[in-house]
């Protein structure tokens, strides 16, 4: 029999706060971290997007390191992993493993000429070396199913028995590169993005960090892990299943590892960039499975898409919605916009959550599930 994962502490890096209560009140007063951005470092027109305040991150990181060398990305990442490692109380030793999620790392460090620095193991190194993890830190870079991926391999070495704790970090950051990148796809939206809305007009942009310990303590923890699943669709480079069959997969796999039934599924954070493949994609997926009923809101009204962020932020928050028996408002949703009819989240509202289901997709044809049971620590 499998041993039983739990997630304990978490922790979030947003432009709408440096620690989870503060994101989470952000959130239920409707409050985005989208914004008009000007800032021809980045992209030479304006563009929406959500990003970090450099003098706040700098404010913030001075509290907990004097260190000069770490670049705004590695700032990020060790201010959200930071409580989580603390308040934890766990020492690093060889059961202890870190596990760092992220689409493009350090890639600004191109411009600097700085050697090494962009290279991801490195990334992952200086991180490790902060914290002084004994083991050998493990990068998960699978496009934007990085974040949530991580917690599903978190999960698997510690079921497998290599670690007893698995501290798990994602970060990404709005650059010149990622942006350049989406916009010649001319999947960026010129207004704040709406995820299924019949008036979306493609995807922001975000960066943000996100951390959590995976652990087999049951001790302070807020949620089992039940069941995982990822699949690849291998449709397009850039464009998912049309007909959902990847998620869909993904979704299988971890109902049953769970040993449930789709009917048991409460709440659901789904991927929901606002492009049309994607949601389209996923309604499709949502309907096959009989999930169509269940309350569904993606976060990428409040964040944009932070990539390889995105999965554990979105879980972070998912997570403090089943604790706080809180569903959050899919912020830009107006009109249907997809050819399935799905239960999109349009006011917060109180609802018990015993069973939350995470997803996401992303380029190359990559989706991951996530299913995760409430805790006696996580009621309140």
């Amino acid at each position: 029999m499998a041993k039983n994962v739990y997630i304990a502490q978490t922790n979030c890096i947003t432009p709408l706060g440096f620690d989870v209560d503060t994101n989470i009140a952000a959130i239920s007063s409707g409050k985005t971290g989208i914004s008009h951005v000007n800032d021809d470092k980045l992209m030479p027109q304006s563009f929406y997007g959500a990003v970090i305040d450099d003098k706040a991150l700098d404010k913030a990181f001075v509290k907990i390191s004097s260190g000069q060398n770490y670049t705004r990305l590695e700032k990020m990442m060790l201010l959200a992993l930071y409580p989580v490692f603390k308040s934890s109380g766990i020492l690093p030793d060889e059961k202890t493993a870190l596990l760092v999620s992220t689409t493009k790392g350090n890639v600004t460090s191109l411009n600097d000429d700085t050697g090494d620095k962009p290279r991801l193991d490195n990334l992952a190194k200086t991180i490790a070396d902060f914290f002084g993890f004994v083991t050998e830190p493990i990068v998960v870079s699978n496009a934007c199913v990085s974040g949530i991926m991580a917690v599903s391999v978190a999960k698997r070495l510690l079921q497998a028995g290599m670690y007893d704790h698995t501290f798990v970090v994602g970060g990404d950051e709005v650059s010149e590169f990622i942006l350049s990148g989406f916009n010649s796809f001319q999947a960026m939206s010129d207004e704040p993005c709406k995820p299924y809305s019949a008036n979306r007009t493609g995807v922001n942009l975000g960066e943000a960090a996100a951390a959590a310990l995976v652990t087999i303590n049951e001790k302070n923890a807020i949620a089992k892990i039940t069941g995982d699943g990822s699949v690849n669709d291998a449709n397009h480079i850039s464009g998912p299943s049309r007909t959902g069959e990847g998620l869909v997969r993904s979704i299988q796999s971890a109902l049953s590892e769970a040993n449930i039934t789709s009917n048991k599924i409460d709440y659901i954070s789904a991927h929901g960039t606002a492009t049309p493949f994607n949601d389209e994609m996923e309604a499709i997926a949502f309907n096959r499975l009989d999930l169509q009923d269940v309350p569904v809101n993606s976060f990428k009204g409040y964040y944009g898409h932070t990539l390889g962020a995105s999965g554990l932020l979105e879980m972070v928050i998912g997570l403090e919605s089943m604790r706080r028996g809180e569903l959050y408002t899919s912020a830009g949703y107006d009109a249907p916009g997809v050819s399935q009819p799905i239960n999109v989240i349009t006011e917060n509202q109180k609802k018990d959550i015993a069973v939350f289901l995470k997803t996401a997709s992303g380029f190359g044809g990559c989706n991951t599930a996530v299913l995760f049971e409430k805790t006696g620590n996580g009621r309140r």
